[in-house]
Formats: structure tokens, C-alpha cells, sequence
């Protein structure tokens, strides 16, 4: 796994964005911040949305074996996530948002597919990751993106949806084409629902 803590990578620009891979103390992660304890706080209240971004260690998200992908459009982030080791093969996504201004643009496609590459670039041939039952854009994203939803986790004993858990297996670096900035850039077709 590559890439020293507090070094910025650029996967590249896409139709005037620039996506990059940072950390949870880059400034630049603010917007992501702010936008999933709105999102978060809305779906499930104010003490969910603190568990939720509190009960990982910002550290957690930084090189060499996280990182958070940053997909800005004029130095502001408008979509992004982040990824963390979950095992020597998996990287567990977590806070994945996509500013509510600007959804139905692509942006959350273009945010999971650098997260991908940038994973893949660190070794991980995995993805895994989770999304509550208040969250069904999501949910479509990513059975949409190839992720598949785990039969094994995510309800309680009498069968409720608690949780949904997806992984996906990676490409590495040279199945993508090797270039920098190559994943993520379809555009979102006509009418369709999207999270991102």
C-alpha cells in the first residue's frame, strides 16, 4: 500500500471536476462532513448521525491504508467517501455522500468509482460496505454499480432489514487501463433515479 500520510493523490479530472485522495484532516472534507450530519441527522436523528461519524478514528481514513476521495468542482467538494481497512484484502466504504444540490449528475458514480481505483491502488481487491434502511437511493447505487447485497448480515432475528451490506470485488490498477481518472466517466441516462 502506497501513498505517505498527508500526501494528496490526484486520480484525475473528469468533465472539469477534480477528484483526489486525502484524509479526514484535509480541509477540503468539510462539505462531506457537514453534509452527511444533515443527511444522517434527517434519516435518523442526531444521535445516530454522532455514532455514526465519531465511531471510526479520523486516523482510520488515512494512508497507507485509507484514504477519503474527494470529488470537487472549484476547490469544493460535492461528492466523496471514504475507505478503510477492513482486512488485507477488503476496504470497508464508509461515509459516501453527494451534496443534495447536485444529485442526479453522476457525482456519487464518479465518488464510488474513485474510491475503487484508489482502494485498488492500495491493494484492496474488495470493497465492503453498509447502508441503513432510510437510505434506498443508496441502496439502488449500488446494486446498480455491481455491488452485491449480503444475505448473511443486516437483519434481526425475526428477518427485519436492519442494515444492508454489499461488497464487490475490485479491479486492480492494470484491469482499469491503468490510467489515472479512467473509472467514473459515464453520465447519468435520462430519468434515472439516482442517489448520486
Amino acid at each position: 500500500m502506497s501513498a505517505p500520510a498527508g500526501r494528496i493523490e490526484r486520480i484525475g479530472r473528469i468533465e472539469g471536476l477534480t477528484v483526489r485522495v486525502a484524509d479526514m484532516a484535509d480541509p477540503g472534507t468539510a462539505p462531506l462532513l457537514e453534509g452527511l450530519a444533515g443527511e444522517y441527522t434527517a434519516r435518523y436523528g442526531r444521535r445516530a448521525a454522532e455514532r455514526e461519524l465519531t465511531g471510526t478514528p479520523d486516523a482510520a481514513f488515512s494512508a497507507p491504508a485509507g484514504g477519503v476521495v474527494l470529488v470537487e468542482d472549484g476547490g469544493r467538494a460535492v461528492a466523496g467517501g471514504a475507505f478503510l481497512r477492513k482486512d488485507a484484502r477488503t476496504a470497508e466504504f464508509k461515509r459516501i455522500w453527494t451534496d443534495s444540490a447536485r444529485r442526479r449528475q453522476g457525482l456519487g458514480r464518479r465518488a464510488m468509482a474513485a474510491l475503487e481505483e484508489a482502494a485498488a491502488g492500495r491493494g484492496y481487491r474488495r470493497a465492503y460496505l453498509t447502508t441503513g434502511p432510510e437510505q434506498p437511493e443508496a441502496v439502488a447505487m449500488y446494486a446498480r454499480l455491481g455491488y452485491t447485497l449480503s444475505s448473511d448480515e443486516g437483519t434481526d432475528p425475526e428477518g427485519r432489514r436492519i442494515y444492508y451490506a454489499f461488497a464487490k470485488d475490485l479491479a486492480a490498477p492494470a484491469e482499469r487501463g491503468g490510467r489515472p481518472g479512467a473509472a467514473g466517466q459515464a453520465g447519468v441516462r435520462a430519468g434515472e433515479a439516482s442517489y448520486d
